[in-house]
């Protein structure tokens, strides 16, 4: 008697509306983070996506669930566009302006405040995108400091930081009012990150682990 072959059954790949959903929540959740903070209320987020409530809720359960997307995605993102630019080569200081206009652009400082003490710190997919784009911005930096253009006494810590700051929405101010001042005061900061230096820095370089203990 012959034995039947077990039938494996099918993983079903989400549909590609399904997708398409998921990414307009989280494209729509970040600008809303940015604009409002992390408690704008979830069907202020479906309006914006253009979905129904219950998509958001099926494809993130809560609000931890949702920020942690949407950092993730913004980091995975810039760690894309840092790839790209390592694989391109060129003036080293070059990439590294680029990628912090674009972190600017991310409004990173602005979704700082979503990395609270309620928020999982150690989630997989964060920790992952985490120290994906910490790698790649010390590669950006050493090289950078390598070609002999940035100054020495400078860590990842110290540009993370000033970028923090740098995009971060002054109290009592539009979130959207700031892009000409950032990436203006960013260009400062830059230019102050060149060798040769012109002053000793006061301190130590400060480091990704300094950023995250802060």
């Amino acid at each position: 008697m012959e034995t039947a072959t077990p039938v494996q059954r099918r993983v079903p790949r989400p549909r590609a509306d399904a997708l398409r959903n998921r990414e307009r929540i989280v494209a729509a959740a970040r600008e809303m983070f940015v604009e409002f903070g992390a408690e704008v209320p979830f069907d202020e987020i479906a309006r914006r996506a253009g979905v129904g409530n219950a998509t958001v809720y099926r494809n993130f359960p809560d609000r931890d669930a949702l920020a942690r997307e949407v950092v993730c995605s913004v980091m995975d993102r810039t760690s894309e566009q840092i790839e790209t630019a390592l694989a391109e080569g060129g003036d080293a200081f070059e990439a590294l302006s680029r990628f912090a206009h674009g972190a600017a652009d991310e409004r990173i400082g602005a979704l700082c405040p979503m990395l609270s003490e309620t928020f999982d710190q150690h989630h997989p997919d964060l920790v992952a995108a985490r120290h994906r784009i910490t790698g790649l911005v010390d590669e950006l930096m050493e090289r950078a400091r390598a070609s002999g253009q940035l100054r020495p006494d400078v860590g990842t810590g110290d540009l993370m930081i000033a970028l923090s700051q740098l995009t971060r929405p002054l109290p009592g101010t539009a979130c959207q009012g700031i892009d000409r001042f950032a990436h203006r005061h960013l260009q400062l900061f830059l230019d102050g990150m060149r060798a040769p230096a012109r002053s000793v820095l006061p301190g130590v370089a400060a480091t990704m682990e300094d950023l995250r203990g802060a």
